[in-house]
């Protein structure tokens, strides 16, 4: 699980170029237009299809939130306009307001569009001499259509079939064809919204704690101060990725299959938790009071950077 977190993480960080966020306010990844300047890229792409799907076979998940587009991308499924909501609010509610409105004489468009490329603006025609041809109330339906196609693809229409070709040589399309794009985006990142009942509800105990004994409630009590980024890393922490499965805590795996959250009594109270991520155990000292635990808990999990062995 740690390896799948880690290398996810590397692989669709906008810093390398291949993927891009959505938006200025969206931590959501798409395709970069840039990725076209990308040496070895379709190795790399092809090399993040076949990750994605080892993950879903090892029943995995991957530290990234795609784009709706990309994961329809993967079902073979066809765009439309609604897709872009996901993507980039604002753009999205310019062409809603172009479709919905009369923009004679109020726009003064053209089948073109200007793209800031290496801080350059380069203008790229949507159609064949598209700079040329005015967007009317007429013809503003396929000047929406076009946007979109422009929007999804944005110059990396030759990268899309090697990211699927990776892909598909991992994962037949058969075995996710009954997925939607929500469905699927669950399955392959699960869920970052905890829901703290779910969680103590599936969660056991062992080597003298049990769910009233007061080390425990100072956790739980801790744990209900967290804000969700704090219970996240916490999560990672012990189970080696920051998602939840779909299905919620009781899907939690381990090894061999589904393994519960569990809290063993450990160390003395001067000792720092410790973890076991391949089993999802926290190893907790029962510390005497609050204030201790809430200060020891919170240097483990924010200190933590990946893991070791013994």
């Amino acid at each position: 699980r740690e390896f799948f977190f880690l290398i996810s993480r590397e692989l669709f960080n906008p810093y390398y170029g291949l993927f891009e966020y959505s938006a200025v306010d969206t931590y959501t990844v798409q395709i970069s237009p840039l990725s076209t300047y990308s040496t070895f890229l379709h190795t790399r792409f092809r090399f993040a299809g076949r990750i994605i799907g080892l993950a879903l076979i090892h029943h995995c998940l991957l530290d990234a939130f795609f784009t709706r587009p990309l994961y329809k991308m993967l079902l073979r499924s066809k765009c439309d306009l609604s897709d872009l909501r996901y993507e980039d609010e604002q753009f999205y509610q310019s062409l809603i307001w172009i479709k919905d409105n009369d923009i004679t004489d109020i726009l003064d468009l053209t089948f073109s569009i200007d793209e800031e490329m290496f801080g350059k603006i380069e203008e790229r025609e949507l159609k064949p001499n598209g700079k040329n041809i005015a967007v009317t109330e007429k013809n503003k339906k396929e000047y929406i259509e076009k946007m979109v196609k422009w929007r999804v693809v944005r110059g990396h229409e030759g990268n899309k079939p090697t990211y699927l070709l990776g892909f598909n040589e991992v994962i037949d399309l058969r075995l996710v064809s009954v997925f939607d794009a929500n469905e699927l985006e669950l399955v392959i990142c699960g869920t970052a919204d905890i829901d703290l009942n779910d969680w103590r509800q599936h969660t056991e105990y062992r080597g003298g704690y049990y769910d009233l004994h007061p080390a425990i409630v100072n956790f739980w009590d801790a744990l209900g101060q967290f804000d969700n980024e704090r219970r996240l890393r916490l999560l990672q922490f012990v189970t080696g990725t920051s998602s939840i499965p779909y299905e919620g805590f009781a899907a939690l795996r381990g090894p061999n299959g589904p393994k519960r959250f569990c809290i063993e009594k450990w160390g003395t109270s001067d000792s720092l938790p410790r973890t076991h991520t391949c089993f999802n155990r926290l190893d907790l000292p029962a510390y005497e009071t609050f204030n201790q635990l809430w200060e020891k808990l919170v240097i483990a999990i924010e200190e933590t950077s990946t893991f070791g062995m013994e």
